[in-house]
């Protein structure tokens, strides 16, 4: 029983190497510019956490039974584009419901399990510029706008999808780095 509860722990260690999200309460403008900061620092981070990485070492499960460092670089541009996506609609709808999209699905096509990694860098670096530009632009009632993810029947304000993607982007920026650590590259 103790090494199922071992197993349980180190598996959770791999999976959240930052730990899981925090729910968001309302945010405060220091905290926004935080993540802002954040928001336009990803994808500087991200290219630093794979620099140097071989074809095989991107093509490296980040854990047994995980999605390999590219499918991470790839699933970040698939998911930040849908980020952004509802960012507007939330901007310019009232309380759109968004589209979920199915990532695990996502992750096996060919763009994000053959593809060379840099195309999802350069898409990174400008949505990302985009992003942080447009949030910047917000007003405090703005950032209170919310849309509604119909997977989780929830309403979702928009500084709490921001808190969100900027644990997301560096979660999984983790996952990679601590690949790299326990294989010594």
């Amino acid at each position: 029983m103790t090494e199922s509860i071992h197993d349980d722990n180190e598996l959770e260690r791999l999976r959240y190497p930052i730990g899981r999200p925090a729910d968001a309460a309302e945010s405060t403008p220091e905290q926004r510019e935080a993540w802002i900061e954040e928001i336009r620092r990803l994808p500087d981070r991200l290219e630093a956490a794979i620099e140097g990485l071989s074809e095989e070492q991107l093509d490296t499960p980040y854990r047994d039974g995980g999605w390999t460092v590219r499918q991470v670089v790839h699933h970040l541009a698939d998911s930040h584009m849908n980020a952004y996506i509802r960012l507007k609609l939330t901007l310019t709808e009232e309380g759109p419901t968004i589209k979920p999209y199915a990532e695990g699905d996502w992750a096996t096509e060919p763009d994000a399990s053959g593809m060379a990694v840099g195309a999802s860098l350069l898409i990174l670096r400008g949505l990302h510029a985009r992003w942080a530009f447009l949030y910047e632009s917000l007003t405090p009632e703005q950032w209170e706008r919310k849309f509604y993810h119909p997977e989780s029947g929830q309403w979702t304000r928009l500084d709490t999808q921001a808190s969100h993607y900027v644990w997301h982007g560096q979660h999984h920026t983790a996952q990679i780095a601590t690949l790299r650590e326990r294989s010594g590259w």
